[in-house]
């Protein structure tokens, strides 16, 4: 019986490391489907990349910033149609921060952790100041409308165009051209009138020293906050200041609104007004084509007809915005912001693939984007190792009849930034 008992003890045994050798088999392959089954649906799964807008869709800059965010969101959707940049997809949000520091920088905080976030368009000056620290730490970009202390220092910060002063400085080129084909001798008296916020003061950082570098006087700057209804008390100083020109700064309806009462004032019968960026639209002249009869911007992107018949203004009827007619030309930059996203996308996918893509990776491939052209929508991009700037050219246009039109060719502006000590 000792015998038989250790005969069975044995096949018990046996049996049971059986058992245990199948069971681990069986684990072995479940393990190996599942990574084979992560793997396949790694691979098939859709690759995309994050661009994040905060933005301003309901209070003080949305007038521009809604048909802006309109231009970028739309030329994404077709791109993302057309099968992405190199199969790469372009994931969009935009948030609402109504022009607000604080909602900005926790709206920021609040998608920082998207997958593959790499760009972050932070709308108003004001904003763009407050996450671009944020930003830096986490290793991204920051977009920013043209506020020249980011090119002064230079970092993760790229602007839209010229910086302001910059734009500011070619306008003052053009206040002595125009001065000189009125007949008039010595130089001009020059305005100024803003919000009063970074924003508004920026223009003066480096403007005002190129000012007076072609010794042309300013009278002391006018600023209001975002948001008066009435302008009249600071236009009638700027006039006893005896001025030829004013300078009108804010986001439309506010250029528009100070014009107004200017021209309720009489001002615009003889004093010449000129306003930035943000300035009338042809939407805005249509309301008050008497009062803006005249009015010269300078802009660094198209305006009037000039955006309304150019081939990709056809995306704003293909995605339901409405009549080709009522585009408002500041739909034009937002396609710009995305034409530029989507040629540093393709760089950076080419140079290190879709694995590797990150922050760094972008933060890099944006500043290799010299000479891009934007399908002639602004002037070729500007950005390098040296240079924060998204182009180098402005435009002057004037309103004539109810319609803003082209008065001059695309001019390189000058470099005001230098000029000043940040």
């Amino acid at each position: 019986m000792g015998e038989l008992d250790e005969m069975v003890q044995t096949h018990y045994i046996k049996r049971k490391e059986v058992v245990k050798m199948k069971r681990f088999l069986c684990g072995l392959i479940l393990i190996s489907l599942i990574l084979m089954t992560g793997v396949l649906k790694s691979e098939g799964a859709e690759k995309f990349v994050t661009y994040l807008s905060l933005a301003d869709y309901t209070a003080a800059i949305a007038g521009l910033n809604v048909p802006a965010d309109m231009g970028c969101e739309d030329y994404i959707k077709d791109l993302n149609a057309r099968g992405g940049v190199d199969g790469v997809k372009i994931k969009f949000i935009g948030v609402d921060t109504r022009y607000d520091v604080a909602r900005g920088v926790s709206a920021y905080k609040r998608y920082r952790a998207e997958p593959k976030l790499l760009v972050v368009n932070a709308i108003g000056t004001p904003i763009g100041k407050a996450v671009a620290p944020l930003v830096a730490k986490d290793r991204l970009i920051t977009l920013v409308p043209g506020d020249g202390e980011f090119q002064a220092h230079l970092g993760r910060v790229f602007i839209w165009g010229p910086a302001y002063q910059d734009s500011f400085a070619a306008t003052i080129d053009w206040i002595i051209s125009d001065w000189k084909k009125k007949g008039k001798t010595g130089m001009p008296k020059v305005g100024y009138i803003s919000w009063d916020n970074p924003y508004g003061k920026e223009f003066l950082r480096g403007g005002k020293e190129y000012a007076e570098k072609m010794h042309v006087t300013l009278a002391p700057p006018e600023f209001f906050p975002p948001g008066s209804l009435d302008h009249s008390v600071y236009l009638t100083r700027l006039a006893k200041a005896e001025v030829s020109y004013i300078f009108v700064g804010g986001v439309d309806p506010t250029p528009t609104n100070v014009i107004r009462d200017a021209h309720k004032l009489g001002l615009t019968k003889t004093i010449q007004f000129i306003c930035d960026y943000w300035g009338p639209t042809s939407l805005g002249t249509r309301l008050h084509p008497e009062a803006l009869e005249g009015v010269v911007i300078v802009s660094y992107y198209l305006r009037g007809d000039d955006a309304r018949k150019h081939p990709l203004a056809r995306l704003w009827t293909q995605y339901g915005r409405g009549k080709l007619e009522d585009m408002n030309e500041v739909y034009t930059i937002g396609m710009s912001w995305a034409m530029t996203f989507e040629a540093a996308l393709r760089k950076a996918l080419k140079e290190v693939g879709y694995r590797k893509l990150d922050g760094e990776v972008i933060y890099q491939t944006y500043q290799k984007l010299t000479g891009v052209e934007r399908a002639g929508l602004q002037g070729p991009c500007a950005y390098s190792p040296t240079s924060r700037r998204g182009s180098l050219e402005v435009k002057f246009y004037q309103v004539r009849s109810g319609k803003v039109v082209s008065i001059s060719d695309w001019i390189k502006a000058p470099d005001a930034v230098s000029l000043h000590k940040f």
